[in-house]
């Protein structure tokens, strides 16, 4: 295989839409992927938290291969077995309700909006107003970016959506002085993943839901990143003293393959009806099949697993930034979802530079926000994979090769 003639047939022939790290991957299996020449590399990052449970899990390909073999695709006017099974189990690890299935995050959300909006019509006199928080990211349609609060992914694709209003994360001040009758909803990430793993305090989203029932606003949470396991409960708003309406899923939910989830309150989930909304591919019987045999691996053991391994690593990084105080600032991070963030204004090191340097070492990572080390490995690493991360950046950050 060509390399070099691969990369530049890419950018002849794919949009120029990302920023490519300069590594071909060929395959994965477990917590490693491996280059064309065989080279292989721990993968801290998963997909951007989709290979939740490694790369190319035996049971989630077994699962795809046996569904494949039945059929790939049939429309959603007629029923099909898996995806009420995998509603009946996402339901039954969440909340009473219904499920919608899509896509992607963004799908799942724009559901999300489009439900708060028919919900607000039908049972708050025609509230439609929805509360969102700055350094949100909540998909790149032109709903959900509409509802994002980065502007640097919007500003070249106005007019956007009207009736989004923008708060500060962490500060319920702000949410009361924008909360009133034209708001039908709250949406909000419990840990902010774009945004750099900004993690909700406790008292703030405990304070948010009392607002939300207080003003007859429903609360939707947005567990695209945080869900599935990442943070050490099965969703990250089980942290917190809340019971949200809807709750948004997708990346890890279909083991590698595209699927999206929203799940909404009985009560909340009623007011669509037939023609509100459809998707051909959502619920596509492979991937959801596949979905079914991730969730049926998140059991409280793997969960707990998370939870230790997490809390090691955040110690192991809190030991780098002791010894290297004047580069790296802070560190964040709830279970397997984890920041390092940089102090840029010393211009010691780029974040990009040292994702760069890690991959020459073996390590893969992601760098969010110019200035934050993002780390969300499959939730099947361990302590020692842990120790090889933190060895190659002190490496890196001590400037060997």
């Amino acid at each position: 295989m060509n390399k070099k003639k691969l990369f530049k047939d890419d950018r002849k022939y794919i949009m120029n839409t990302y920023r490519r790290y300069p590594l071909l991957i060929t395959r994965g299996k477990g917590k490693y992927v491996w280059d064309e020449k065989g080279r292989k590399y721990l993968d801290f990052f998963s997909g951007l938290s989709v290979s939740n449970l490694g790369h190319c899990p035996e049971v989630v390909v077994k699962a795809v291969k046996e569904q494949a073999g039945r059929f790939m695709h049939t429309s959603n006017l007629y029923y099909t077995e898996p995806q009420v099974k995998l509603a009946e189990h996402i339901l039954s690890v969440s909340m009473k309700g219904k499920v919608f299935f899509s896509n992607s995050g963004a799908e799942a959300n724009e559901c999300a909006v489009k439900l708060a909006r028919k919900w607000g019509r039908a049972k708050k006199a025609g509230a439609h107003d929805i509360i969102v928080f700055k350094n949100s990211f909540h998909g790149r349609t032109i709903g959900t970016l509409s509802a994002t609060g980065q502007e640097k992914y919007k500003k070249e694709f106005v007019p956007l959506l009207a009736g989004f209003r923008q708060a500060v994360f962490n500060d319920l001040a702000s949410v009361r002085k924008l909360i009133n009758r034209k708001t039908c909803a709250v949406l909000i990430e419990p840990v902010q993943g774009e945004g750099g793993i900004n993690i909700a305090g406790r008292e703030f989203l405990a304070g948010l839901y009392k607002l939300c029932r207080k003003n007859k606003a429903l609360l939707i949470v947005d567990e695209v990143q945080s869900g599935m396991g990442r943070t050490g409960r099965m969703f990250a708003y089980q942290h917190y003293p809340v019971k949200p309406d809807i709750i948004t899923l997708a990346k890890a939910a279909g083991g590698g393959l595209p699927l999206g989830v929203t799940v909404a309150a009985g009560s909340v989930a009623g007011v669509l009806s037939y023609g509100d909304h459809g998707s051909t591919f959502g619920g596509n019987p492979v991937c959801v099949s596949a979905g079914l045999a991730v969730i049926r691996l998140l059991n409280k053991k793997l969960l707990d697993k998370v939870k230790n391994t997490g809390g090691y690593f955040v110690k192991k990084l809190e030991g780098l930034k002791a010894k290297h105080p004047e580069i790296i600032r802070e560190v964040r991070g709830i279970g397997l979802m984890v920041a390092m963030e940089l102090n840029v204004s010393r211009k010691i090191i780029k974040g990009k530079d040292l994702v760069l340097k890690c991959l020459d070492k073996g390590v893969l990572m992601n760098c969010t926000q110019d200035k934050v080390i993002r780390f969300m490995p499959s939730l099947i690493v361990d302590k020692k994979d842990v120790d090889t991360v933190i060895k190659a950046l002190a490496e890196a950050l001590n400037g060997k090769k």
